[in-house]
């Protein structure tokens, strides 16, 4: 029996796509086919893939032409495969001609002539009009959401606004953008905004952007309390429109496949999870005099979210130590308290700690070395240390454009909610910055 081998992402299935596994099939008796990775598409730099690998694996199904379908997850998974499967031909659509001239050294490679007039690039630009996206606030670190966008297909930020930064026109001219006087004339230019302004202004900002019919993606902490939470989620229902904070570490590749073996128990159960954020900026005696720059305001959402997603939102309660000096907070202390768990997460501004996580298991426990919010690489350790197992996975930039990928992928497929960061969620952590804000905590001077 003559096995045939080949490979793609296979996003919104085309004829031309058919027409290649047709000819691949023809090649042999039994031809498998192996379709990308979430994980794999998003390490590799392709970020407009509109289906996830379910429902691409799904339509590949249908066609009847797949005698076997795998998952293609990693750099060099294709020697192992060839080798795996005994497979006698490799093929690739022509415009890959010369790429993978290696393989035939354990198999033929067969470069299959590609059909023209169609592409998964051209039907995502014809079922996706282009986003256009304003700027609400041009502070850190919107300047690098911008240059990542860049990168993110079917969206273009191209209008900004900030009443008070003199440095609007500036980075306006920098990067070709429109530079707007009124809030109120971008918004109606705009499909939806990405906003970054202090937390006292989120909820006026995101509800005048839900009133223009903007999508809205909002820095974190995206709200100061509940109530806000409750009423501008269900306003953004209402309007159909998407209502979502900038989160941008649940979206890197390694959190994602994290997040993942936790939930698959090969750690066992989870009893307890340490996470730490700190840093010390060069403006600090700038800063200082703000009180919602301060580190819960900076860190709070980023250090919850994995104990958040891990623990669940139903945790009996929480404690938090504030370290503070003229009303700025510098460093908060929090114990989480569910169940059958606890969580610990400490941040910190003008002071510094160990940036890792660390996931407690029954049966081992996952190290994420600092800093642990730009997760590229963990392991997972046991008491026998010679099992440790240890992943690494790339991401591409700064990691902004993975947020936006998912951003464009909501409003596209009409979903209010994401997989990756539910309202629920949100909402949780939501409550524990509203906590900190209500001063219901055991504040300690961070003077002495």
């Amino acid at each position: 029996m003559k096995k045939v081998i080949t490979y793609g992402t296979y996003d919104l299935l085309h004829y031309g796509h058919i027409a290649l596994l047709k000819r691949a099939k023809a090649l042999g008796d039994y031809l498998i086919v192996g379709v990308t990775s979430d994980a794999f598409d998003k390490n590799r730099g392709k970020l407009n893939v509109q289906q996830t690998v379910v429902e691409r694996i799904e339509a590949v199904k249908r066609t009847g032409l797949a005698d076997e379908i795998i998952v293609e997850e990693y750099e060099g998974q294709k020697i192992s495969d060839i080798k795996k499967y005994k497979v006698d031909i490799f093929a690739i659509g022509s415009d890959w001609r010369g790429k993978f001239d290696y393989l035939n050294e354990y198999c033929q490679v067969i470069y299959l002539k590609r059909t023209e007039g169609v592409s998964s690039t051209e039907l995502r630009a014809t079922k996706n009009p282009l986003i256009k996206i304003g700027v609400v606030g041009i502070g850190n670190p919107t300047e690098r959401i911008i240059q990542e966008s860049l990168y993110v297909s079917g969206l273009e930020m191209c209008a900004a606004y900030d009443e008070q930064n003199k440095k609007l026109s500036a980075i306006c001219e920098k990067y070709n953008i429109t530079a707007y006087s009124s809030l109120e004339n971008m918004l109606q230019e705009m499909d939806a905004v990405y906003i970054n302004a202090l937390l006292p202004k989120h909820d006026i900002l995101i509800e005048k952007a839900l009133n223009f019919e903007c999508h809205v993606l909002c820095e974190s902490p995206i709200f100061m309390n509940r109530s806000d939470a409750d009423k501008l989620f269900e306003l953004a229902k209402k309007k159909n429109k998407v209502l979502f904070e900038a989160i941008k570490t649940i979206f890197f590749p390694a959190f994602e496949h994290l997040m993942l073996i936790v939930n698959s128990g090969i750690i066992g159960g989870i009893r307890d999870i340490e996470v730490s954020c700190s840093h010390i900026p060069e403006n600090l005696e700038e800063i200082k005099g703000e009180k919602y720059k301060g580190s819960m305001y900076d860190w709070g959402s980023i250090a919850l979210v994995p104990i958040i997603k891990i623990l669940g939102t139903e945790y009996e309660r929480c404690s938090m130590y504030d370290y503070e000096s003229n009303g700025f907070n510098y460093f908060v202390r929090g114990l989480l308290k569910y169940k059958n768990a606890t969580a610990v997460f400490k941040v910190g501004k003008g002071i510094k700690t160990e940036g890792q996580m660390i996931i407690t298991g029954t049966k081992g426990y996952i190290y994420v070395p600092a800093p642990w919010w730009k997760t590229d690489y963990f392991e997972i350790r046991y008491e026998d240390l010679r099992a440790t197992k240890k992943y690494f996975y790339r991401y591409e930039g700064e990691g902004f454009r993975y947020e936006l990928l998912e951003f464009v992928k909501m409003i596209n497929q009409n979903q209010i909610e994401s997989y990756y960061y539910s309202q629920r969620e949100m909402k949780s952590i939501i409550g524990i910055i509203e906590q900190f804000d209500g001063g219901k905590v055991e504040k300690l001077n961070f003077d002495l």
